[in-house]
């Protein structure tokens, strides 16, 4: 059985019983993230600033685990609103140009944590 190992990058988990990552032999699991203020501790209040905060906590995940948002292969992206679609591709297009995109998963779900308006999980493919 391959051998697991926990990636926390500097973030706490509050109170919650999960790691922010976790390594598995060549792949890298990510739990959802959230744009979080860092000063109020709740999502930010524009949808763009949730995304690209979303993204940034994947990006220091799989960078602490050796790999960069290229080593990404497969993305879930949860929406509390549908409607926001089109604006959530302009926004992740600029961190995944055409080529380098991973596979993606997004989801109309009735609730977030902490009321966020997105979250974004993701698996990568880290190089031995």
């Amino acid at each position: 059985m391959a051998k697991k190992e926990p990636i926390f990058a500097g973030l706490p988990v509050a109170g919650s019983p999960y790691s922010p990552a976790v390594k598995a032999g060549n792949l890298l699991f990510i739990s959802g993230q959230l744009g979080i203020d860092p000063e109020t501790k709740q999502p930010h209040a524009d949808f763009e600033k949730q995304v690209e905060g979303a993204i940034a906590g994947v990006r220091n995940l799989v960078e602490a685990a050796g790999g960069t948002l290229d080593s990404l292969v497969k993305t879930t992206v949860f929406l509390a609103d549908i409607g926001q679609f089109a604006r959530l591709n302009e926004i992740y297009t600029r961190h995944f140009p055409e080529g380098s995109r991973p596979a993606r998963s997004t989801f109309q779900v009735g609730a977030l944590p902490l009321a966020a308006a997105v979250e974004i999980e993701a698996i990568a493919l880290l190089d031995d």
